[in-house]
């Protein structure tokens, strides 16, 4: 089981080389390597060195503050090295740069009050699920954030039109969807008189994770933003809100939540009432 873990990370950190190497149209070079290839192993890098503190201490408290934080390190590097700064540059990293401060230190603050994330229990005492899971959040840090990337670095300053604004209303929607449905959830578990309750008030009666809908739609538009400075190869990294959406509805989001509901509430005819409904992501108007 360990071997095909650790050949499982390896074959997922080739796929995302092979994607940054395709999508490449920078020209540049780091260390020999193409500039986006050297950005991916840089990102796997940190995620490796978090990898060996939280397998020593036994700890997953930093993950998710390890990946906000990569995302703005690579997001300023990338500024760093682009040939150009326009104001599409500047707004697209702005807004990846406001969403990761955002939600690494709100998502670090809720693993320190509620002592562990219950994710991990089995995962940290197992070195091959723990790399896995931090090569997957390498993974999660490139393949999201590469239509950004990409169009930061582009020599193609083309002036802002209609989808740029277009996109970067997603994203204002997108951001203000997961602010509010995170913000409502911590407000409801701090409610002592909610302990063991599942929450179905304010956003969340209009949709089961409304802000996993946020965080796909904010995605969505920093690709649309994006998407005049991509051309050719580079249109890969299009696969951004794609691969946001699969990981939060098939793989990550979703199925472990619904696990871990399922086993607490999976008998409350509540429960069931609100799965069938409730949308399971885009909330209900009316």
């Amino acid at each position: 089981m360990g071997a095909k873990l650790v050949i499982t990370s390896i074959i997922i950190t080739a796929v995302v080389f092979a994607v940054a190497w395709m999508g490449d149209q920078t020209g540049s070079e780091l260390y020999g390597l193409p500039l986006m290839t050297a950005m991916a192993l840089g990102i796997f890098g940190v995620q490796w060195i978090g990898l060996i503190h939280a397998r020593l201490f036994e700890t997953e408290h930093y993950f998710d503050l390890v990946g906000s934080l990569t995302y703005i390190t690579v997001t300023v590097f990338a500024l760093q090295q682009a040939a150009e700064i326009g104001l599409r540059q500047q707004i697209i990293a702005g807004v990846v740069i406001v969403w990761a401060a955002r939600l690494g230190p709100f998502l670090f603050r809720r693993i320190q009050k509620a002592g562990e994330d219950r994710r991990f229990r089995k995962i940290k005492l197992s070195t091959p699920r723990f790399l896995l899971t931090w090569t997957l959040q390498g993974t999660w840090v490139f393949l999201t954030a590469g239509a950004a990337l990409a169009a930061i670095m582009t020599s193609n300053t083309a002036p802002l039109g209609t989808m740029f604004y277009v996109g970067a209303a997603m994203w204002v929607l997108g951001f203000a969807v997961e602010v509010i449905a995170d913000s409502q959830k911590s407000a409801f578990k701090a409610d002592p008189a909610n302990e063991n309750k599942f929450i179905t008030t304010g956003i969340w009666a209009r949709a089961q994770h409304p802000n996993y809908f946020g965080e796909i739609l904010l995605w969505a538009g920093v690709a649309v933003m994006a998407l005049p400075s991509l051309s050719g190869s580079a249109m890969i990294f299009l696969i951004s809100p794609v691969f946001v959406a699969v990981l939060l509805t098939r793989i990550s989001g979703v199925p472990l939540l619904r696990k871990t509901a399922g086993a607490r509430w999976g008998d409350d005819p509540e429960y069931q009432a609100y799965l069938k409904n409730t949308p399971l992501l885009i909330p209900r108007i009316f």
